[in-house]
């Protein structure tokens, strides 16, 4: 294992290979190829900035997000700041720096709104990180990217690649102070597993906005894990859609909201191909006055998707007065010939029987709201397959536990 640093800038420049909406196009099984995004909840992907227009809040993609508090995301200019990278990669993992444009040759998802559309622009090239096909990495890459300041707009574009028939698990841990927007695109080969964490653990001040793209190839299993704790506000955009037939995509959440703070999570998978499968599970806890938390879950399958089987899931703990959640699942089906789908959500305060069972057995009421909460984000934790990462988030659960679910009655 190494400790790489990257902080050069691209050099180089080759020619882009998208379909008509900036995207890579796959074809399906027929041969025929779908380059548009049919979902009424989903803007058309683009790099051009022409088609992100500055949103007024009145649009359905932006109406619960506090506009004002991400203004200069919306018109920075290039500013050349970066995070700071600290990087353990073992090998053969490479990461290295590439033109704008051998990045988008690269394939992906485009960017679905201007913050991303922006990160692109003003990145002045990508980091791509790349696992070559056929290997099984025996650990985790481990990427620590640290802002200083909040004073100046860090826009980033970033490619992971993950060759066909290739094992590995990626953690993205973002800490510090940051005005942060990007662009992230995850490519997964043929055949491949990935595990892929990211967490935002940034201090009080940060905000932090993007999207993040997940291509599933034909066969592959991809697991994702995101966490928001940190920051002030936090917008992440998550997309997914398939190459190939036969992929498998389960993406999981956790997001603890303070006061004051917003969180965001908004998701779309796109069953563009048969026999392909999702699962999406997110959960939150709130407390403190103000604390807000967004939780958006789209799936559209389309009429090639036959045989498809989805799920999505949001869960919802208030642990104080005064916060809000605001949870939509939404289905979007084009053809009846699937094998399931569905969608929950629920938002609700500390179960009263829980609580009952485990105060009826000595334990005091401060403790057994403690060890509710756990239990509520111990199922997601203990999917990441990172030990260092799972005990930093059982410590950081255990610290926003202790600001207000020790005290009785906090939340009656």
């Amino acid at each position: 294992m190494s400790t790489l640093s990257v902080d050069t800038r691209p050099s180089s420049t080759g020619p882009a290979s998208t379909g008509r909406n900036g995207a890579a196009s796959a074809p399906n099984v027929a041969g025929a190829v779908e380059t548009t995004t049919a979902s009424h909840l989903h803007p058309k992907p683009s790099y051009d900035l022409a088609d992100h227009a500055e949103p007024k809040g009145r649009e359905e993609v932006w109406r619960f997000t506090p506009l004002k508090r991400l203004r200069r995301l919306f018109r920075a200019e290039a500013t050349g700041a970066e995070l700071t990278w600290n990087s353990q990669v073992p090998a053969p993992v490479t990461i290295t720096k590439i033109s704008t444009e051998q990045a988008r040759a690269l394939g992906g998802a485009a960017p679905a709104d201007r913050v991303a559309a922006l990160a692109v622009a003003h990145s002045g090239g990508a980091v791509h990180v790349d696992v070559p096909a056929g290997v099984e990495l025996g650990e985790p890459v481990v990427l620590d990217l640290t802002g200083a300041s909040v004073d100046e707009v860090v826009h980033a574009h970033v490619v992971f690649t993950v060759g066909a028939n290739a094992r590995a698990t990626i953690a993205v841990k973002h800490n510090g102070s940051a005005t942060y927007a990007a662009h992230t695109n995850v490519i997964v080969g043929d055949g491949a597993e990935l595990n892929f964490v990211s967490i935002a653990d940034w201090a009080d001040d940060a905000v932090h906005a993007g999207q993040t793209s997940f291509s599933v190839g034909r066969d592959a299993s991809v697991r994702t894990v995101t966490v928001s704790l940190g920051g002030d506000l936090v917008r992440l955009a998550e997309t997914a859609d398939y190459t190939g037939p036969g992929g498998s995509l389960e993406q999981f959440g956790l997001y603890f909201a303070d006061a004051g703070q917003h969180l965001e999570h908004r998701l779309f998978v796109d069953h563009n191909q048969p026999r392909t499968t999702s699962n999406v599970d997110y959960r939150g806890a709130l407390q403190g006055e103000g604390a807000h938390a967004v939780w958006i879950g789209d799936v559209l399958i389309r009429k090639v998707a036959e045989g498809i089987e989805t799920y999505e899931s949001n869960k919802n703990l208030l642990l104080t007065d005064g916060a809000r959640a605001d949870s939509v699942p939404n289905l979007e089906i084009e053809t009846g010939e699937i094998a399931g789908a569905g969608h929950a959500s629920t938002t609700g305060r500390f179960d009263d029987e829980q609580l009952f069972y485990l105060r009826s057995r000595g334990i005091d009421e401060a403790e057994a709201r403690r060890l509710v909460v756990h239990g509520f984000f111990a199922d997601i934790i203990r999917r990441i397959g990172v030990p260092m990462v799972e005990e930093r988030l059982y410590e950081a659960v255990e610290s926003e536990l202790a600001q207000h679910v020790g005290t009785p009655g906090v939340t009656r």
